[in-house]
């Protein structure tokens, strides 16, 4: 089996729509999917609908979370989304991304960039709007060469010049409210240092005895060492490895199913939920 637990649509920060995104799973060989776009659930009902047959299509979210004054993501799966105090919470998220990617924009032009905030609107379309798009008009504008590029101090890292903070979660919160819902928790890419400030790595011990089920391992910002390096953290603390491609569309240049999840840890992350459940694909 080859199974991909992180990827997004144009319902947050990807260029593939729902529908196309499955269909592009099911071409790469996946036989798993995650649909996990930043805080929200809108592009499930698409993907379901469009699944292919001999796809299963997982759904999650992935939440954004503040620690210390650290950003940190955390992937969350088959979670009930219809709970309300964590619905609640992905919506006070949400709307706080307008006025913070707004604020960035003003930084931008600020330090002489000319970016509008109707570009950024117009690329992030229907999308939960977020520094993806920003960084998009950053290629547009011949700023830098690539999205990637962008996450640097210069521009948008967690500790960039333009970068702004909005509201995020508690992780502890989140692992609370995800587990409430009868998801599963997995920490996102937890040490990938080019993006900025990681959270220590006894901050990751204190969220595994908090309730966290898992660390992202096999992802594109994690050199060997740092794998191997999270390998054992895993071991000792007792969470489970997943393996993800983190895949945007043609926004970022990872490839579905570059990264994949074992499937014994898939298996357990399905056992342990009670919040939903995986959907096979039928050839809609």
């Amino acid at each position: 089996m080859r199974i991909d637990l992180h990827t997004h649509s144009t319902a947050s920060d990807g260029t593939d729509t729902p529908a196309e995104l499955v269909r592009n799973a099911a071409a790469a060989g996946l036989d798993v999917v995650a649909l996990t776009d930043h805080d929200t659930v809108g592009g499930h009902a698409e993907a379901r609908a469009a699944l292919p047959g001999g796809l299963t299509l997982i759904t999650g979210a992935e939440l954004s979370c503040r620690l210390d004054g650290v950003s940190l993501h955390m992937l969350a799966y088959l979670f009930d989304p219809e709970e309300p105090e964590l619905a609640r919470e992905r919506e006070l998220v949400r709307d706080d991304r307008v006025p913070r990617a707004q604020g960035m924009v003003a930084k931008l032009r600020d330090l002489g960039v000319p970016i509008t905030w109707e570009q950024v609107a117009r690329i992030a379309g229907d999308g939960a709007v977020g520094r993806p798009h920003i960084a998009t008009a950053l290629v547009d504008l011949g700023v830098v060469p690539s999205v990637s590029d962008a996450f640097c101090a210069d521009w948008l890292a967690n500790d960039g010049r333009a970068y702004v903070e909005k509201h995020e979660l508690d992780p502890f919160d989140a692992i609370r409210l995800v587990k409430a819902a009868g998801g599963v928790t997995v920490f996102a890419h937890p040490l990938a240092v080019k993006r900025g400030s990681c959270v220590p790595e006894s901050a990751i011990a204190e969220l595994a005895a908090a309730g966290l089920d898992g660390i992202e391992v096999d992802h594109m910002d994690h050199d060997a060492p740092t794998r191997a390096r999270l390998r054992g953290m895993a071991v000792d603390l007792g969470l489970l490895t997943t393996g993800s491609s983190d895949y945007h569309g043609s926004r970022k240049t990872c490839r579905l199913g570059e990264y994949t999840t074992d499937p014994e840890i898939y298996g357990e992350i399905v056992r342990r939920a009670t919040g939903a459940f995986p959907v096979p694909g039928t050839g809609g």
